[in-house]
């Protein structure tokens, strides 16, 4: 039976079992299945790719197999996201990041808060900006915003959170709010604002260090997800 579904859990074999007539407990199952040589594990849930999105994964990081974490360093890296308390209350938030909007509201989010932060992180210099293949992003109205401001678009591979450090920046905040169990809105914006001050430059740093690893693991996947 493991043989043949590997994502069968322990429960699913005491319920064949019992069906052939094997009465047996659950601990019992675990025991035998240990016996076997096998060993229970949770399977990694990862992005489905298909052949086309592998081949342009592995281009693009055959492309950007020798950037360096300077040049990583002058990427902004955007995401939307909608956090919610137990009830049906919610806050968007913004911190270089940014829940499905559409092609107007992700340019006014751009205007009014990517563009105040990116002056205030870089001045006059030049940056690099990212964000995925969501539709408000791949919009040819988005694509006409960012050359109206002079402002270049790293290109992205589809179905990649395995380059996306902000993933993992992100997951630091949630993290911190599990601890924090905020109970209203007002505590919610009060615990994501405190979360996201308690994340260190170096801790950034470190992430964007983490890009160069990032492509090379890509490259030995071939373009599957690492």
């Amino acid at each position: 039976i493991v043989e043949k579904d590997r994502f069968q859990t322990l429960g699913d074999l005491r319920k064949q079992w019992t069906e052939s007539g094997v009465e047996t407990s659950r601990a019992t199952v675990y025991r035998r299945v240990q016996e076997m040589g096998y060993r229970c594990r949770i399977p990694q849930v990862k992005p489905l790719l298909n052949q086309k999105q592998r081949q342009k994964r592995l281009t693009w990081a055959t492309e950007k197999q020798h950037w360096t974490v300077a040049q990583w360093s002058k990427r902004e890296m955007p995401k939307c996201l909608k956090s919610s308390v137990k009830y049906p209350q919610s806050v968007m938030v913004w911190g270089a990041m940014s829940a499905a909007v559409n092609a107007a509201s992700y340019q006014e989010i751009l205007e009014h808060f990517m563009l105040p932060s990116a002056e205030k992180l870089y001045g006059d210099e030049d940056f690099i900006f990212q964000h995925d293949l969501a539709p408000a992003h791949s919009a040819k109205t988005t694509g006409k915003w960012f050359t109206d401001h002079g402002i270049t678009v790293l290109n992205w591979p589809a179905n990649s959170p395995d380059l996306n450090p902000i993933e993992n920046l992100w997951d630091i905040v949630k993290r911190k709010l599990r601890d924090a169990r905020p109970n209203t809105l007002d505590e919610l914006k009060a615990a994501i604002e405190a979360s996201w001050a308690s994340i260190t430059p170096q801790q950034c740093h470190r992430l964007i260090a983490s890009m160069p690893r990032r492509i090379e693991a890509v490259i030995s996947a071939k373009g599957f997800p690492t």
